[in-house]
Order: C-alpha cells, then sequence, then structure tokens
C-alpha cells in the first residue's frame, strides 16, 4: 500500500483516496480478480489505472464508448502516461501502430471496443504478450438481466481465456444483485471481491413530479428558471421530444438539442459548447453523456420516465460531480407506459414469432437455409420483426447464423431464456414506474435496488419523499369532470383516435385545451375506465403511428361517484397554458425528417445499374460480416440495403437520412458504402 500512494501522488497528483478506494486497488494491485460496482464520478477508472501501474505491464481495458476511450486516453496521455486505443474510430495504420507498441511493451495502457475481440487474429496478438491487469468497463452489458445488454460483451469471458490467469477487475455503475452474480459467471471469475457500495448522493435531491407530456417542455422551462439550477441535462424519450423541448428552452436560455439523427459535426459542436460553457442547457436523447466529464451540472430532468431504475441512476449521476449541491427532477405520467410498451414490443416479440423461425430453420442434417428463404418459409414475416426476432433467437443460441445468412437449428432450450428475458425487460419499467410512484425515500430506494447494504445511514433528507415535497394530487374540478363524462360518452370499445374524441370534446366542451384533455385522458386510463393502444397507418413511404381510445368493461359501468373519486396531479409544472399552447405552434412550424424505408421486394424490379449495386453492397456486407465471424444482419439488414439502393444518398451526412443507418454505422462504414453507390 506504500507503493500505491507514492503512485497516487508521484504519477496522479492525488493526496489521498476517495472514499471506497483503497480497498480495491490493494486487491487488484495483488492479482486478486474483483467486480466494482460504484457510482457515477465515484472515481472507478483509478481503481484500474493505479493498480494495472502497480503491476506493471500493459493494462488491458475493455470499453464498448468510443467517446469515453477517446476522452480517457487524451487524459492518460496529458499526465505523462503511455496509451493507445484500437476501435473502428482508428485507421488501419494507427491500429497497426498501436499492436507493434503493446508487443513491445512500450503501453501503459492499450484501450480496445469489445467488438475488436472478435476480429480473427486480434486474441492470439493479445496472447503474445498477455496484459498485467484487464480491466472491462460498463460491465452490466455483459449480462442479459442488464439494462444495456451487448451480445459481444457476453462472449467476453469465452474470448479472454487465451489472457488468463491475468487478473480481471469488472466495473460498472449500475448493477442490480441479480446482474452482479451474471457476470461473474460469465467471466469466470466466481471466486472474485465484490465492492458494491458508494451509491448514496448526499449532494442530488430527487425530485419526481407528475407531468403529462403536453406539460414537461413548460415544465423544463419553469423548474430551469430557478437561479442556480445551470448548467442542465434534459433527457428526452425520443428525438422529436428533444427537439420540441430544446425549441421551448431557447426563448429563455442558450440551449440546444442534441440526438442521433444529428450529423456527427453537429453533435460535436453542441457538445463542445455545453462542456465549455457556451450552453446553459443541452436536451438530449439518453446516449449523450456517456464517458463525459462535466464536473459543474447543478440539474439532470428526465422529460419522461427512464425504462429502467439502473438506467436513471446513471443518468442522474450526471448532475453534481464537483461534490456541490444539486437535483434531479423526474417528469412522467403513465402515458410514459404506453411509448415503453411500443418499443418493447417492437424490440422483444412474442415467443410464437420466435418459435415459428426456429420451427422453420433446418435441423441437422439438413442443410442451413438462407435467410430470406428462411423469411419465406415462416410465413412471410414483416421484415423488421422477423430481423428482431431472428437476432433474439441467435443471441439464446435457437439458431446458428454464418457470415452468409444461412441459418440452421440450434439449442432447443433458446425458449426459457428469451421468456425470462422478456420478463425481466418488462418487470424494469414496473420497477421503475413504482419508483416514481412510491412514497419512501428515493435514495433508500436506490440502496436496496442495488443491494448496497453496507450504507447504514437511513433517509437522505433531501429528496421529495424526505422533504414533504412529494408530488400532490387534488380531484377533479368541475370542468374536468364534463371532460370526462364527455370522454366516457364518447368512447365505444371499438375505439377512437385521440385526435378525433379532442375534436368531440372541444365541440361540446367549449375552450378545452389539449393539455386539459390529455390530463383527463391519462387518469381515466390509470383508472383502467379507459384504454389507449398505438396503430399506425401507411401513407405513401411513411409510417403514421396514433393512439387509438376504447372503452373498457369498468370504463361502462362507471358512475358519477367513480369519477367524483378520481384524482390529477397538482404539480404546479403542469400549469402554463399559454406558454404550452406557444410551444405547440413552435412545434407545428418544425419539418419533421422523413425516413426512407424501400420494401424487400423492390430487388426484382430494379433496372441493371441499381441491380448491379445492390450485389455490390451485398458482397460487399457478406466481407464484412466473414471478417468479424458474425452473421450478416448483424453489419446491418436488407432494408437498409434497400434503402441505399432507392434513394442513393451521395454524401455522408444524406447516409443519415436512410432508417436503420445511424451516426455509428455512418462513421464506420460510409465512405466505403458511397464508393460503391457512385
Amino acid at each position: 500500500m506504500t507503493a500505491l500512494r507514492e503512485l497516487l501522488k508521484s504519477r496522479f497528483g492525488f493526496t489521498d483516496f476517495r472514499p471506497s478506494q483503497e480497498q480495491v486497488c490493494e486487491a487488484v494491485a495483488s492479482g486478486r480478480d474483483a467486480l466494482l460496482v460504484m457510482p457515477t464520478g465515484a472515481g472507478k477508472s483509478l481503481c484500474y489505472q493505479l493498480p494495472g501501474l502497480a503491476r506493471g505491464g500493459t493494462t488491458l481495458v475493455i470499453s464498448p464508448l468510443l467517446a469515453l476511450i477517446d476522452d480517457q486516453v487524451a487524459k492518460l496521455k496529458a499526465l505523462g502516461f503511455r496509451a493507445e486505443q484500437i476501435h473502428s474510430g482508428r485507421t488501419r495504420e494507427d491500429s497497426r501502430k498501436a499492436c507493434v507498441l503493446y508487443l513491445q511493451g512500450e503501453l501503459d495502457f492499450l484501450f480496445i471496443a469489445p467488438e475488436r475481440l472478435g476480429v480473427r487474429g486480434f486474441p492470439e496478438m493479445l496472447e503474445r504478450r498477455r496484459p498485467g491487469l484487464i480491466a472491462i468497463d460498463e460491465a452490466h452489458c455483459i449480462s442479459e438481466w442488464g439494462h444495456d445488454f451487448r451480445p459481444d460483451y457476453r462472449r467476453l469471458g469465452e474470448r479472454l481465456r487465451g489472457l488468463r490467469p491475468t487478473p480481471v477487475i469488472a466495473m460498472t455503475a449500475t448493477a442490480t444483485p441479480v446482474v452482479q452474480e451474471d457476470i461473474v459467471q460469465q467471466l469466470g471469475m466466481a471466486g472474485a471481491e465484490r465492492f458494491i457500495q458508494g451509491f448514496r448522493r448526499t449532494n442530488i435531491a430527487i425530485r419526481v413530479h407528475e407531468v403529462p407530456p403536453s406539460g414537461r417542455a413548460h415544465a423544463c422551462r419553469t423548474v430551469l428558471k430557478d437561479t442556480g439550477r445551470c448548467p442542465a441535462i434534459v433527457y428526452a424519450p425520443t428525438r422529436k421530444a428533444a427537439e420540441e423541448v430544446a425549441a421551448e428552452l431557447k426563448s429563455v436560455f442558450r440551449a440546444e438539442a442534441y440526438h442521433a439523427g444529428m450529423t456527427p459535426a453537429a453533435r460535436e459542436d453542441v457538445q463542445t459548447r455545453f462542456l465549455s460553457g457556451k450552453l446553459d442547457v443541452i436536451v438530449a436523447t439518453v446516449a449523450f453523456g456517456m464517458g463525459i466529464d462535466k464536473a459543474d451540472v447543478r440539474t439532470v430532468v428526465h422529460a419522461g420516465l427512464s425504462g429502467s431504475v439502473e438506467g436513471y441512476y446513471q443518468e442522474i449521476g450526471r448532475a453534481g460531480r464537483d461534490g456541490k449541491p444539486s437535483v434531479a427532477i423526474l417528469l412522467y405520467s403513465y402515458a410514459d407506459q404506453r411509448t415503453h410498451d411500443f418499443f418493447f414490443n417492437r424490440d422483444y416479440p412474442e415467443v410464437e414469432t420466435l418459435q415459428k423461425i426456429y420451427k422453420s430453420a433446418g435441423e441437422a442434417p439438413l442443410p442451413p437455409l438462407p435467410k430470406e428463404a428462411l423469411r419465406e418459409k415462416a410465413g412471410k414475416l414483416d421484415p423488421e420483426t422477423f430481423e428482431k426476432a431472428l437476432e433474439k433467437l441467435w443471441i439464446h443460441g435457437g439458431v446458428r447464423v454464418d457470415p452468409e445468412e444461412n441459418v440452421a437449428r440450434g439449442d432447443p432450450s433458446w425458449r426459457r431464456a428469451y421468456e425470462r428475458q422478456r420478463k425481466h425487460r418488462e418487470r424494469s419499467l414496473q420497477d421503475m414506474m413504482g419508483f416514481a410512484r412510491a412514497t419512501d425515500c428515493r435514495m433508500l430506494l436506490f440502496l436496496r435496488h442495488f443491494g448496497d447494504h453496507g450504507d447504514k445511514q437511513g433517509p437522505c433528507g433531501s429528496c421529495d419523499a424526505c422533504g414533504g415535497t412529494a408530488d400532490q394530487t387534488r380531484t377533479l374540478n368541475e370542468k374536468e369532470r364534463g371532460i370526462a363524462s364527455l370522454l366516457l360518452a364518447a368512447c365505444d370499445d371499438d375505439g377512437l383516435s385521440a385526435g378525433r374524441l379532442f375534436e368531440r370534446i372541444v365541440a361540446d366542451e367549449k375552450g378545452t385545451s389539449r393539455r386539459e384533455f390529455e390530463a383527463v385522458l391519462e387518469v381515466l386510463t390509470r383508472a383502467k375506465l379507459l384504454s389507449v393502444r398505438t396503430e399506425s397507418f401507411e401513407k405513401g413511404s411513411e409510417t403514421i403511428s396514433y393512439r387509438k381510445v376504447a372503452l373498457t368493461s369498468q370504463g361502462a359501468r362507471a358512475k358519477g361517484s367513480d369519477l367524483e373519486a378520481l384524482r390529477v396531479s397538482a404539480s404546479p409544472w403542469a400549469e402554463g397554458e399559454g406558454e404550452g399552447r406557444s410551444s405547440r405552434k413552435r412545434k407545428n412550424r418544425q419539418a419533421s425528417k422523413k425516413r426512407a424505408s424501400a420494401a424487400p421486394d423492390i430487388a426484382e424490379s430494379l433496372p441493371p445499374v441499381s441491380a448491379g449495386r445492390l450485389e455490390r453492397l451485398r458482397s460487399w456486407r457478406l466481407q464484412k460480416a466473414r471478417s468479424q465471424g458474425v452473421p450478416a444482419f448483424r453489419i446491418f439488414g436488407d432494408r437498409v440495403l434497400f434503402a441505399l439502393i432507392e434513394h442513393r444518398p451521395a454524401s455522408l451526412e444524406e447516409l443519415l437520412e436512410i432508417h436503420g443507418l445511424g451516426p455509428k454505422l455512418r462513421e464506420k462504414y460510409g465512405p466505403e458504402i458511397l464508393e460503391i453507390l457512385r
């Protein structure tokens, strides 16, 4: 420990450890495996950097976040350490140089993305000179029970076997006890020391308010106007919501949106201005903030319910990293359940859908089926549903897919594992909704969720529940009861669109605002008197989604006394109809980008020149898949190929207009795709 303290001061410039760091560093430096679950901003990085230096050799760091890798390497180099990185954002020449430096023993730290270990020959290169320590960041990605499960992380235990017995430290800010157990099992480190601590954030006051979606832009504006609430991060559930909230805030603050639909240059500009203090507020989807170190964020607002408690905790941890008082505000409503249900049903198809594909896949000794032939045999499933279901089957071993897109039947036990994961995802959202509606201390809820049993300090004393400022409710006023009665009378069990219902209500109840309508609709839905589901129809090349509202059997029996018992949020942040109306006018003026999506049978009617381009794209995709040892659909699906041919983008910016080809894929493959499309 004397050597560790000397290194801490001489190489990092710190006079002492932060709470919990010393014990971790001692265990890892002595060669023991470790699982470290420690919140964002608590100093996880030092827990592998310091022991890595003490052990000598190169510390291999595996991280899924390219922005975080770049940031960490830059910081280590600034401190005088020899650090390099290898990932898809680097040129082949730079990657080769990093490999040479590693083999020559000229690196203190080598950062790689997890996919790199799947490249043929790369693990063998690492084995020629084993690292002194292996650090796995964002380790919750290993577990199918984690909030950000990634298949490439799941294979780390298998791919790192050749580097053992080098000690491993697996680190994450968000892992429940179930996820913790899965991490150590998958990495083959059952004897690892576990450090589960430090989850209490004494300087963050958590506030939760029930606010309908139509009132959230105004709510953000209201709360951020308070003195000392900026700089601030506002998390929005969708790109569209991020744009809308940013438009509302721009009238008061230096605010900008940040999401994956923007060009990399535009995102970089917004991020740089926020980090340098030239922006007060950044309104972003949840991708923002991973690995971004801005110590003076005073407020984190969630303009919608997070998908899990783990994700929410990680995101609010970006406030107050300088230790000064900060606030985290969650705006939620029952409507968020519908949004998450839509994404859940899209990303986790019904088990019966997977079963169709499994049964249709050839079983040995039958030869594997080409992917498109399998889709036909399985009943001509919708291409997007088929791709999602096939990927889930592949992850759970139900099928084997080779780089040429040939599919064979796999392990018959896939169903049980998939059903467990599907139910787990459903419970994650239920847990988050339970957190929002709870009346207990918010910090104690976090501690129980993550299994931090070492914290005995009791309630935090600063959250809304502890301070008696939890969101209040009231009974419906006379106008709201009138709207509720009209809604129940206008609906039947077949259902009407929410827009049509609003028009009917306005015709009978003059002066009804959309905010009032939405608030009452939410109350009736939560009381199970009405049901709301999302449906869609095709208009040209665009899919239009809408909400369909139907009367439930319970609603058909409702009486006046039932309406008098209903309660609505009394949060003052949900008010401000004047500003909300002007905000909606601005929203209506914003032009929405159209996402191209071509039908899968387009190949049959293509002219020869386009058919040639399609064939070249398919060959290129197959080559990439083979080099990475994955099925071709893991590069991207056929719908992306057809959209590329139909719209033939001519620049990197235009590539982002192709649905399914986001910034990561554009940065990785963009120039090669454009060359093929010429």
